[in-house]
């Protein structure tokens, strides 16, 4: 191990399917490999076939890391400042993660790690030094901040960067923690971009105003991304989650407008009847809806990877999401699609 990954600081052990049938012990693998590898090695009981989606997933990674990781350095030093955060909940999609963060550091944060993505197991061990724990994903990490709070006193809270209106208000929310320096800060940076997003909302309203849209995903998704639609003067009709809690949907409901359809899990012959009855310009979905809609001829953008393009947080990313609606609603090709199965033979 030491000779093949020389740089590694930490091994995970993953179990899949047929470890979990078998009924393999990978905790006291890990146990016995820590000890004679002298650094941590954290098992994951996270088989596919636990729980009904991928929900109760979250809730173990969780655990594991409240468990393995967390604990790892307490009672070392560690050179703490007034304005240190931690980003809990981002995975870097298409760089989200880093555009976050240069708005933190702008406004004089000190980000002391960011995870899981493009995290190190270092960042996730000091995360208890932290002040104030900034979490994106509210679905899959509310778990570790809450037990951050009971354990370790770090407040935490939610904070939403995806276009310029919840930008402003996350950015004066998390600077409300700190002080009269970060909150004059804070209100730079928001006037640093205010010029960059007018001009990016007068190149592109105008071409998406009053276009309807219908969100179907996973996690933060279908509220976070409407202020987003919003500020481009586009219409939210629907927004369903594919493995939401009661806690998600009180959080969606204060962003949607009166009439808005909200749905829970809905099935591919469901998904498709709202679609026909409710006749979006747009679709945000996953992977699996995407090529269903674009055979029937419907612009579709699949956001769980943002279609292999982004970052769509912070100010650099509302330009891209900008480009990325429009360039995918006044395409003309969808104007010369046919279902295959209208198709006469």
């Amino acid at each position: 191990m030491e000779l093949l990954f020389p740089l590694t600081k930490g091994i995970t052990i993953q179990s899949e399917c047929p470890v979990g049938l078998i009924g393999d012990d990978i905790s006291a693998v890990a146990n016995a490999s820590s000890k004679a590898l002298d650094k941590p090695v954290i098992p994951v009981r996270c088989e596919g076939f636990r729980g009904v989606s991928q929900s109760l997933g979250h809730h173990i990674a969780n655990d594991v890391v409240r468990d393995w990781v967390l604990n790892n350095r307490e009672g070392q030093p560690f050179a703490s400042t007034p304005y240190d955060v931690a980003i809990i909940g981002d995975y870097n999609i298409g760089g989200d993660a880093w555009a976050s963060r240069i708005l933190l550091e702008e406004m004089g944060l000190r980000v002391v790690a960011q995870w899981s993505g493009d995290g190190t197991l270092v960042e996730m061990e000091n995360t208890p030094f932290v002040k104030l724990n900034l979490v994106h994903c509210y679905r899959s990490m509310n778990y570790i901040a809450r037990h951050m709070e009971e354990k370790h006193q770090i407040p935490w809270m939610e904070y939403n960067f995806f276009g310029p209106t919840k930008i402003a208000e996350s950015l004066r929310k998390i600077a409300d923690q700190f002080d009269d320096v970060i909150r004059a800060n804070a209100e730079k940076v928001i006037a640093k971009y205010e010029g960059q997003m007018a001009a990016i909302i007068a190149k592109y309203r105008p071409r998406l105003e009053g276009r309807k849209v219908l969100l179907y995903m996973g996690g933060l998704r279908p509220r976070h991304v409407i202020g987003a639609y919003e500020d481009l003067g586009m219409e939210i009709v629907a927004a369903g989650y594919e493995f939401a809690h009661n806690d998600d949907y009180d959080r969606t409901l204060p962003d949607l407008k009166e009439g808005t359809l909200l749905f829970d899990d809905a099935s591919s012959y469901e998904l498709e009847a709202f679609v026909k009855a409710l006749k979006p310009d747009l679709i945000g979905s996953g992977i699996k809806e995407k090529y269903i809609f674009q055979k029937m001829g419907v612009p579709f953008r699949q956001m769980h990877s943002w279609d292999y393009s982004g970052p769509y947080h912070g100010y650099d990313g509302f330009a891209i999401f900008a480009r990325d609606m429009d360039m995918t609603l006044n395409n003309p090709a969808w104007n010369e699609l046919i279902a295959p199965w209208l198709k006469s033979a």
